[in-house]
């Protein structure tokens, strides 16, 4: 089963991510410089390389050794290569250990493109932000993230390729993170950034669904993240009637939940609006040795083979992996003369 899964994802890579672009080709930035987006491949939408709890007022990076964490974190990129994965999306955002530095020499070790983030996270009652963002207005908030994507985050030179927020699970949406979908909204206005955000159930992605529409920005530039956490499958077919990007991202912890989520979604033909991601790695600093790094290839050693036994198909990983990550996170701003 590995050998047959290991031939055709090369073949899917071959075939389908090895076209070149014309001149109007759509680019997206990486942590090593823009690529065509047609070129991104077998994709993971939503990983994490490090992460640090500890919060927005102690995260610092004398807190890891960049070499310590490459040490740690290379093996399990080389491992998801042998898959075919070409791209990674790194959703660490701000104050949680985004290293844009360290994603860079990680990309350029392991081969795989990385792609990091601009945003603030919001869950946790707010323990991940800086004081300034419950000063600043969404515009202010807006600012930072726009000067990231045109100048490169902090002296990195290197830029976000997406937009990376999280809210609190609440009705009605607490200020603060309605805040910072507003200002999600108006980055992406001026970058043509996608909006991926961590969320949970649709009561509370379809607040931020609202706020965006408000803003007249089409739902599709929206990605609920972790919406695994949504319990009621009608709601799926509600997002992607309205265009939203439905983010089941936590396979790297589990299955069964995922396979019956993507059977739902075969069934009833929105599989064109679903991502599949595992939310896995995370070295944390606060652990020895970084603790139990969780690998990135739960979907093609396991969920992969037994959703073929169900009636999935080749096309439908295509489009699970490939083509729906390029529409997903397009940049329609990002177009190179």
């Amino acid at each position: 089963m590995k050998h047959s899964l290991l031939v055709w994802i090369s073949l899917l890579v071959l075939s389908f991510s090895c076209s070149k672009p014309g001149s109007d080709a759509e680019y997206i930035n990486t942590v090593t410089g823009p690529i065509p987006i047609d070129s991104l491949g077998v994709t993971l939408i939503h990983e994490h390389m490090l992460v640090d709890f500890i919060g927005a007022d102690s995260v610092s990076p004398d807190r890891y050794s960049q070499e310590e964490v490459i040490a740690k974190v290379l093996p399990y990129l080389q491992e998801v290569s042998k898959y075919g994965v070409k791209t990674i999306f790194d959703c660490t955002p701000s104050y949680l250990a985004k290293d844009p530095t360290l994603l860079k020499k990680l990309s350029e070790q392991s081969g795989i493109r990385i792609m990091t983030n601009a945003g603030f996270y919001g869950a946790v009652g707010g323990k991940y932000l800086p004081d300034f963002v419950f000063q600043e207005n969404a515009s202010q908030l807006a600012e930072r993230w726009v000067s990231e994507y045109e100048n490169g985050i902090g002296d990195t030179g290197i830029k976000p390729g997406f937009i990376k927020i999280s809210v609190n699970e609440q009705d009605p949406l607490k200020e603060v993170d309605a805040k910072l979908v507003r200002a999600a909204g108006i980055t992406h206005v001026e970058t043509g950034l996608a909006i991926a955000s961590h969320t949970g159930t649709w009561n509370t992605a379809r607040q931020e669904v609202e706020i965006l529409q408000k803003m007249q920005i089409d739902p599709s530039a929206f990605i609920w993240v972790h919406a695994q956490a949504e319990q009621d499958f009608q709601n799926y077919l509600t997002a992607a009637q309205l265009g939203v990007w439905i983010s089941l991202d936590g396979i790297g912890w589990g299955l069964q939940e995922y396979e019956d989520r993507l059977l739902f979604a075969k069934e009833n033909g929105i599989l064109g609006n679903v991502l599949i991601s595992h939310d896995a790695g995370w070295y944390d600093p606060a652990k020895p040795d970084g603790g139990d790094f969780q690998p990135f290839t739960n979907i093609f050693t396991d969920l992969i083979p037994d959703l073929d036994a169900k009636g999935f198909t080749k096309e439908d990983w295509k489009m699970l992996l490939m083509d729906n990550p390029k529409k997903a996170f397009g940049n329609t701003k990002e177009e190179i003369q």
